[in-house]
């Protein structure tokens, strides 16, 4: 998949997992949308560094897509952890 293509899939899996875990973040929805783009990147990463599951060259592969949303998922509760009172 091409950067274009991850930043897509990085869009969409912010928003599923906004919808997931939802509440007030701190980042807004910018924020939301670039933990959504970077959790697509550390998700592929991990998949493929650790799990030894390569990322596909297809978009619509359902692991990349579950790797992107738990990276997203993940990044999410970590950034609510660190600056999650700075909204109150």
């Amino acid at each position: 998949m091409g950067i274009i293509s991850w930043i897509i899939l990085g869009l969409l899996a912010g928003a599923i997992a906004k919808i997931l875990l939802p509440g007030r973040d701190p980042g807004g929805l910018i924020g939301t949308t670039l933990i959504g783009i970077t959790g697509a990147f550390v998700g592929g990463w991990i998949s493929a560094r650790f799990l030894d599951r390569p990322v596909e060259k297809q978009f619509f592969d359902l692991p990349t897509w579950g790797a992107a949303i738990g990276g997203s998922l993940v990044l999410l509760i970590a950034y609510r952890l660190l600056f999650g009172n700075s909204r109150d």
